[in-house]
């Protein structure tokens, strides 16, 4: 502690971000500052201390900092030091999903509609959908009212045949040079202004078409339609009438009782209420920096809006410039006193403390089964320093074919699935278990020490999944490759015996044991990736084999079955028309394909 007193005193004025270590040299804490000095010493210095925060202070054995230029950059530099190092007393948006946005690739000369979560430059986004409006009826929609194309196929210079889209008057067929850029484009701005919220001539446009396919005794089309109709009135209900059509806003609100927190984001685009969505969190940090904290993550992954609601106790002007400065994108952060706002501020406010209200006992089961299994793990089984990054591994094979291997990560006994790799065996003839390990493990092992440990950090403890001969062969790999200060144990699946290599005897936990259960959760977690793996290459080994017994299915047309389905169940599943919109296959191939699976599988 004399050591720590010593450096707070040499603390700069300047902006930055300081980084707190454990005293097995983890990150457990990245936080930033407008004055380094005046921050860092607070922790130290200060007397009123929430539970968490006084919790990471104890755990404190060093801290560095980094100098910014402003506290802009050390915004950013915290940003992506929370994603490097997932801090255990940071917020860490692990559960957090994206919603499906309607892409509209307008750089292209006949821009196609399709399905993304991913925000990319040089399209157009529509959405986020969510809260019972599927993102697919809204593309359908577009598809019937429009007839806007819906699929990736290539446009050259030579027109390819019309696809059945283009029959059930799906598409005009671009591909088949059967309508202008001109007349295309036409279409493309009407769609986008529908998606764009004005919806005013796309009820009559569906119903026009379900009189038609009506008339036509097309009654499968025109009752799509009316699907289409009923999903237009869902809608429609969700518009805020107080809300100008031209705001789109998230509103956000941070609710915490000093131990845990929530936040609920409400969505509104062109005002309609789009949906919410809830997180619980963990955090050692004050209600203005974990809420801050919170939005460069959320913002990272999601579309920006236009407009930010927040609380009073925001840090606003930081975030305008964040935003301003990292994505070139210009947001107004406010916190409304009155008006359709401030209720929906107030909405946002009522959710996150009614949900975390709710998910106190579920926060704190998880921690249980998480970050305290893994202290007590370290206890239990004597490890040399607590089990922070945890990796296990597995192989799968059948008969020694297609032999793969998988490395899964927990970080603080929860699975980080951004780190889990993939082996596929290269030097091991036949069904051997043990060379399989060794090999995964020695090209695994052999990144430390080397630039690669950026991508692949030393583990803490490798699991792996058998009994006494597995570890006996990854402490060979151990011995021969010099490698110290990571613990080694295996865990037997038939009796749950944990084997270690401090211990002649295995380890016998009860069954309802969190540490057992965390285990039993990151081995079977392994189990499950390696065979995935090992089925979707063996499945398309399989399939390609058995494209090549159908008459007319060459080496060109397997490529874009194998490419759009990838298994032989997804493609067995798909219709006619899925088969049909495959490129270079058409109806007539496509009813070839689809009678050979029905009497030949």
């Amino acid at each position: 502690m004399n050591e720590l007193q010593e450096k707070l005193k040499l603390l700069p004025d300047d902006p930055g971000v300081y980084i707190m270590l454990d005293k097995d040299g983890n990150v457990i804490y990245v936080g930033k500052a407008r004055v380094l000095k005046n921050r860092v010493r607070q922790y130290f210095h200060s007397t009123l201390k929430t539970e968490k925060v006084a919790a990471m202070v104890s755990n404190i054995a060093d801290f560095y900092y980094i100098i910014t230029k402003s506290e802009i950059d050390a915004l950013s530099l915290e940003n992506n030091l929370i994603k490097k190092y997932k801090p255990k007393y940071n917020i860490l948006l692990k559960d957090d999903k994206t919603y499906p946005y309607i892409k509209v690739s307008v750089s292209e000369q006949y821009p196609t509609f399709t399905v993304s979560r991913k925000l990319k430059k040089g399209s157009k986004y529509f959405g986020p959908y969510m809260g019972g409006v599927r993102v697919n009826d809204v593309l359908e929609i577009v598809n019937i009212a429009f007839g806007v194309r819906t699929c990736t196929t290539a446009i050259g210079a030579k027109p390819k045949k019309p696809c059945l889209n283009y029959h059930i008057h799906r598409c005009p067929a671009p591909c088949a040079h059967l309508i202008s850029p001109e007349e295309y484009g036409e279409r493309v701005k009407a769609a986008m202004r529908f998606l764009d919220g004005d919806d005013s001539g796309v009820e009559n446009l569906l119903r026009e078409k379900m009189a038609q396919y009506a008339e036509a005794e097309e009654f499968e089309l025109a009752l799509d339609c009316r699907n289409k109709l009923e999903m237009l009135s869902k809608i429609a209900l969700k518009r805020i009438t107080a809300l100008n059509r031209d705001i789109n806003a998230d509103v956000v609100a941070y609710v915490s009782n000093n131990m845990y927190a929530a936040v609920n984001v409400l969505i509104t685009r062109r005002g309609i209420m789009q949906g919410a969505s809830t997180f619980a969190l963990e955090n050692a940090q004050s209600d203005g920096d974990a809420l801050t904290s919170f939005l460069s993550q959320y913002y990272s992954r999601h579309q920006i809006p236009d407009e930010l609601i927040v609380q009073d106790f925001c840090e606003s002007a930081l975030l305008e410039e964040f935003f301003r400065t990292t994505y070139n994108k210009s947001v107004t952060v406010l916190t409304p006193k009155q008006g359709v706002r401030r209720q929906l501020l107030d909405m946002a406010e009522s959710n996150a403390a009614e949900y975390l209200e709710k998910s106190i006992d579920k926060i704190r089961h998880k921690e249980d089964m998480t970050v305290n299994a893994c202290r007590r793990l370290q206890e239990i089984l004597g490890l040399s320093r607590y089990p922070r990054r945890m990796e296990c591994y597995d192989i799968s094979n059948i008969s020694g074919v297609d032999k793969v291997g998988s490395m899964v990560v927990f970080i603080d006994g929860e699975a980080d699935r951004s780190s889990y790799r993939r082996f596929r065996i290269k030097t091991v003839e036949g069904a051997n278990d043990f060379a399989s390990l060794q090999e995964v493990l020695t090209r695994r092992l052999s990144k430390l020490g080397t630039e690669e440990e950026e991508n692949f950090p030393k583990p803490d403890l490798v699991i792996i999944d058998g009994g006494k001969g597995q570890l006996s062969a990854i402490k060979e790999i151990f011995e021969r490759m010099g490698i110290e200060n990571i613990d080694l144990i295996s865990l037997a699946k038939r009796e749950e015996e944990i084997f270690t290599l401090n211990a002649k005897d295995s380890i016998l936990l009860d069954k309802r044991d969190y540490c057992l259960q965390m285990l039993q959760r990151i081995r079977d977690e392994a189990h499950r990736f390696a065979i995935t793996f090992f089925r979707n290459i063996h499945s398309k080994r399989s399939l390609t084999s058995l494209l090549a017994e159908i008459p007319g299915v060459g080496k060109i047309k397997r490529r874009a079955l194998l490419e759009k389905f990838g298994t032989i169940d997804r493609m067995m599943r798909a219709d006619v028309k899925e088969l049909a919109a495959v490129e270079g296959i058409g109806e007539n191939l496509a009813n070839v394909i689809k009678k050979y699976f029905e009497e030949e599988l």
